[in-house]
Order: C-alpha cells, then sequence, then structure tokens
C-alpha cells in the first residue's frame, strides 16, 4: 500500500519529518518496503499485514495510528466535506443475496464530467494512480483515503431508476470497463459467470462484478450527466472466490476480501458526496441505504493483571489508560477490571488476547524482554494410555496376537456421513469384527505354524450418548469382550497372587551364563511367498510298536523341496491294537502357483512308500 505523506497532511498538521513517520511505521505498524521522494511529496510503502487490511488500507487509517501513537490532533474527516441539501428519490434497491450486507445508493444530477482538480489528481499520481475525470477520480479517491470502494454508474444508460444485486445465472456474460488488446487491436473484456458469482444490475443489464469490477454498459464518459453513486459491503469470501476464479485482482476486490467494517460504508457515502457538491450545480437526492445484516457492538473484559500475564511484563493501569485515551477507545474502569467497546473500524479485536496483543503492539513489542518459560517437564502418566498398554501386553502374554478391524460398519446407532454404503455406521462392539477376522485368520493356520488362533483387540466402540474403549480376545471356543476398565480390574485381580520375579539391571557375566546353561540363539528370518500355498492330510494304521518318528522320516524323504511346513503331527489315537497318526503338509512356491496335479503326484509317492509295508494301511 502507497501512502503520500502530503496526503496525511490533511488529518495532521503537526505531523513530523518524513524519517521519522517511517520509524514509527517500521517499529509499531508495519514493515516499510521503501520510501520514494515524488517532487515535494514523500510517499511510504507499506506491507500492510491481512489482520489489518480492513482499516489500513487507506490514508484515513494510517494517520489515525499514527496520530495515537504520537499522541497529537487527528482532524475528523467528516468535519472537513460540506453536507448537500437533498431531494426526495424514486431510487429503488433490491438485494436477492446475503452476501451483500448492505447497499448504499445515491443519485447525483446535473454533473459535469471534466478534469479532476490539480490536487486531486497530485495525490492520485503520488500513490501510482491515473486520473480519468472528476467523477471517477472521486470514487478513488474516496476509496484510498477511507478504504471503502465505491462506483458511480451513468444513471441515463440504466433501463430503470433500480437496482439489483443478486447472483449470476448460468452462462451469463458481462463486459468490464477496461480493453485488452487482441490482435493489435482494443477490445473490451467480457467474462463468463456463474452462480456463485454475485453481481448488480438493473431489471435488465449486468452493470458491474460485485466487489471486484465495474462493466462497460453503465460507464461515466464525457457525455454523463447523471449518476448514481454506490456505496456497499460485500461478504469477503464471496469476492475473493469470484476474483479467483475468474483472474481480476483490483485494488476494490483486495479490500473487501479482507473484510470491512459495514459502519464505513457511512462515511465513505458522506466523502464522495462532499466531493461532488463542489464540481457546478449539482443536485442529490436522498441517499437509499439497505442495511440487512449490521454489524454488532462488540464489548470486551479484562484486568490489568490478566493483560500483564499475557505479555509477560508488568503494564500499569495509567499505561493501558494512557493507549486508551490516544487511540479514542471508550472504556469503563471498575478497580482494573476494564470494560472496553470496540471501535467498529477495528474488526481485529475480538477477544481479551486481541486487545492484549494491541497494548503491546502500542507500547513497543521491544519492551517485552525474551525469557525461557518455566515448564515442569516432569512426564506425566497418562492414565487411559497406561491401562490399554498393560492390558495389550497381559494378552500377548497369554498368547494372543492383536488384531485391528474396521471401526465402520453395516448396523450400529451412530450414522456417518458420507460412508461406503455398506458401512454407514459406527461399531458398537468389538465382537463382530474380531468374528470376521477369526475366520479369515483360520485359513491361514497352515502357514502360521499354530494349532489354534488366539486374537484379540482393543478399540473404541460407538454408543448414541458416548464413546468407550473395550477389550476383545478370541479363540476357536469363545469371543469374551468388556470395558478396557472392567479387563483392568479383572486381569489385576487375576495378576495380584502372581509372584514375579525381579533382577537389578547390570552386566552378567561368563560364569553366570554357565550356571543357568544359558546359550544365546540365533533368529532367522525367511521372507514369505505371495503364491496361494496347498494343505494335505495323510493318516495311516500301523502296529502299536510303530513309532511316529518312522513315518514321518518316509515322508520327508520323498515329499521333495515344495513343502514349507511339515510334516507335522496333529492328530493320534488307538483301537483294535493298532495306532493311526495323522500327518499335515503344506505345499507353496516362492516362484508360481503350485497346480493340483503336482501335489498329488508328491501325495501317491508318499502314499507308494508308505503302503511297501504290508501291515501299514492309509486310513
Amino acid at each position: 500500500m502507497k501512502i503520500s505523506y502530503n496526503w496525511l497532511k490533511w488529518y495532521i498538521p503537526e505531523i513530523p519529518k518524513a524519517e521519522k513517520v517511517a520509524d514509527i511505521f517500521m517499529y509499531h505498524l508495519c514493515e516499510v518496503e521503501g520510501v520514494e521522494k515524488i517532487g515535494e511529496d514523500t510517499v511510504f510503502d507499506l506491507n500492510i499485514l491481512p489482520n489489518r487490511a480492513h482499516d489500513l488500507l487507506s490514508h484515513q487509517g494510517i494517520a489515525r495510528e499514527l496520530a495515537s501513537q504520537l499522541g497529537i490532533a487527528y482532524k475528523d474527516p467528516t468535519e472537513m466535506y460540506k453536507i448537500p441539501e437533498s431531494k426526495p428519490t424514486k431510487l429503488k434497491i433490491e438485494l436477492k443475496t446475503e452476501k451483500c450486507r448492505r447497499y448504499m445508493g445515491r443519485i447525483v444530477r446535473n454533473v459535469k464530467v471534466e478534469p479532476s482538480p490539480d490536487w486531486v489528481k497530485k495525490h492520485l499520481e503520488s500513490i501510482g494512480q491515473r486520473s480519468i475525470n472528476n467523477i471517477v477520480d472521486a470514487t478513488n479517491i474516496v476509496m484510498y483515503d477511507c478504504g471503502q470502494p465505491c462506483h458511480a454508474f451513468d444513471l441515463d444508460k440504466l433501463v430503470s431508476e433500480k437496482i439489483i444485486v443478486r447472483t449470476a445465472k448460468t452462462a451469463e456474460m458481462v463486459e468490464l470497463l477496461g480493453s485488452e488488446i487482441i490482435g493489435n487491436v482494443k477490445k473490451s473484456k467480457a467474462v463468463l459467470l456463474s452462480i456463485t458469482d454475485m453481481i448488480i444490475t438493473d431489471e435488465k443489464n449486468v452493470l458491474a462484478i460485485a466487489g471486484v469490477k465495474g462493466g462497460k454498459i453503465a460507464e461515466v464518459d464525457k457525455n454523463t450527466k447523471n449518476i448514481l453513486i454506490e456505496v456497499a459491503n460485500f461478504e469477503p469470501i464471496s469476492v475473493r472466490k469470484t476474483s479467483k476464479k475468474l483472474g481480476i485482482l483490483t485494488d476494490s476486490s483486495k479490500r473487501f476480501e479482507n473484510d470491512l467494517s459495514s459502519e464505513l460504508a457511512s462515511y465513505a457515502m458522506r466523502e464522495i458526496s462532499g466531493l461532488l457538491v463542489e464540481y457546478g450545480e449539482t443536485k442529490f437526492e436522498n441517499i437509499v441505504d439497505v442495511y440487512q445484516d449490521k454489524q454488532k457492538e462488540i464489548k470486551l473484559s479484562f484486568s490489568v493483571d490478566r493483560v500483564s500475564k499475557i505479555l509477560g511484563i508488568t503494564v500499569s493501569l495509567s499505561e493501558i489508560e494512557d493507549i486508551f485515551k490516544r487511540y479514542n477507545f471508550k472504556y469503563k474502569n471498575k478497580a482494573e477490571e476494564f470494560e472496553i467497546t470496540i471501535p467498529p473500524m477495528r474488526l481485529d479485536l475480538m477477544i481479551e488476547e486481541d486487545m492484549a496483543e494491541e497494548i503491546g503492539r502500542i507500547l513497543g513489542y521491544d519492551k517485552i524482554k525474551p525469557k525461557i518459560p518455566d515448564i515442569d517437564f516432569t512426564p506425566k502418566v497418562n492414565e487411559i494410555h497406561s491401562k490399554i498398554d498393560w492390558a495389550r501386553n497381559k494378552l500377548l502374554e497369554d498368547g494372543y496376537s492383536e488384531v485391528m478391524t474396521y471401526t465402520f460398519c453395516e448396523k450400529g446407532e451412530v450414522e456417518v456421513l458420507a460412508s461406503a454404503s455398506d458401512k454407514k455406521f459406527l461399531r458398537t462392539n468389538l465382537s463382530d469384527g474380531l468374528k470376521e477376522s477369526l475366520k479369515l485368520n483360520q485359513l491361514n493356520v497352515p502357514l502360521l505354524e499354530m494349532n489354534e488362533i488366539k486374537i484379540f483387540e482393543i478399540g473404541t466402540v460407538f454408543k448414541k450418548d458416548k464413546e468407550e474403549i473395550y477389550v476383545a480376545y478370541a479363540d476357536k471356543k469363545e469371543i469374551k469382550e468388556m470395558s478396557l476398565e472392567k479387563f483392568y480390574e479383572s486381569a489385576s485381580l487375576q495378576s495380584s497372587g502372581n509372584n514375579f520375579g525381579a533382577f537389578a539391571l547390570g552386566d552378567i557375566g561368563q560364569g553366570t551364563h554357565d550356571a543357568l546353561n544359558y546359550s544365546p540363539k540365533t533368529s532367522h528370518f525367511m521372507a514369505w511367498s505371495i503364491f496361494p500355498f496347498i494343505v494335505r492330510d495323510i493318516a495311516v494304521w500301523v502296529p502299536v510298536d510303530v513309532s511316529n518318528k518312522e513315518i514321518e522320516k518316509i515322508i520327508k524323504d520323498n515329499v521333495g523341496e515344495l513343502v514349507i511346513r511339515g510334516p507335522e503331527l496333529f492328530d493320534e489315537f488307538k483301537k483294535d491294537g493298532k495306532i493311526s497318526y495323522a500327518f499335515r503338509l503344506v505345499f507353496q512356491s516362492y516362484e508360481r502357483t503350485l497346480k493340483d496335479e503336482e501335489v498329488n503326484e508328491i501325495m501317491v509317492k508318499i502314499g507308494h512308500k508308505i503302503s511297501e509295508n504290508s501291515s501299514w494301511v492309509i486310513r
């Protein structure tokens, strides 16, 4: 934002030298990206952050801030302009969207479009703007002066004296002010609108894109005699989305998308009316003001002690009161408890911490010395997590493996939005998911080197009125489920009678190793195959004096390299002087999918070898 030093003099007759002003900006307001001398003026290039864009993207806002910081007189801009006499009007304004919070309109007749006065041209040129004519320049001067965008329509180019603010229709077009060069020819820019864009219209034509840019159809030109002045307040998100979608960034859209006080419109209408009254025999009609979303007054309460704690320094009562007086904040003080009424232009002051930050900024951040916070680093035990870890370790010790099942399910008490058609609810128990997991894992028992599957899950279940952590564990016989608290209590009682050994940490010497007959084991990892496995069982009747090891050896000698597990004895029983041994073999390849035929050949070969002993019979 470019700020003219001479422009600031309008409001601060006793303004210090430009160098001191730049220092105040730097230490108390924002970064100064540049200071340039232009003729008899000095221009500051200020980097205004978004949190203050609503009041500082203007000369008045900067002047108020500077005067308050210096504690010197600030000239009220409302006293600088004449209030023109006005007559009844036929102007109608209709708001068809809530995105327009306020719309003020005023008809001004008998205007004369001509070059602007020299002071207007100088002000605009100092901040890099081009003078167009006295009417358009007046709208621009007001925007750069008080921060409120304004617009002027040629009234005689409207089909009626009625303004409608609405959202655009699908494929609606508008031809905008300005031009673009296409094939060395200047042409007006037309844009295609969508139903998300807010527009200004009469009863037939699109006049402007609300908050972004005016249209060509009602442009003010040298033949204009009567105008309609627009001063409005639009919802910031709507303006930002339209500006970004269309790729049109203007000084107007920049201000609206950072939000503006709705109360600012009244000041702007008064200011532009005061400018236009100087231009010949202009005749003003009454202002039409449709204010459908009034800005609420904000009051904040805080104490001197609370502000000091937030800032980390001691702030005195007199310092706070001095700041409030310099910044014209209305306040009440009862025993160092303040109630302050926030000015409508200060949209950034919403909570107690905002006010503390404001006091710190005005005092100067250099007064806040860096201090290492006093933080208690003593670790605190999270009771819930501790119980979950305890339950998990307890079940793992008992031979269970942990699984995690879906939180979403087909039936339940709490429905989830935008979910899969077969998983619309949050689970009310863990048992249903555990049951499915048990079935799935039973299929893989041959690969897992287990005789049975034992699994558990610790997770959240969702009742209609609350959430709770449950524990569920299952084997081939049953599934048990209970709350974490109940499991912890019952399992703790069962464990309380056990005697657990305790060892001090330290180095175990070789003598201790030998005394304990300890020999370390080396673990080996074998990668798993991605191909399906095949399970085959074989049972053999043999005399009771034959051991299972004899049969196991025959199987091993003839099974080949495709067996990844087995032979494993999984069943035996005696009957009529004979004994039956049942073995399980698991076949799998690391390179391909096995066929039943090749596994069958191996099993036939094993069968032939076993049958060579006449007293052995394959069941």
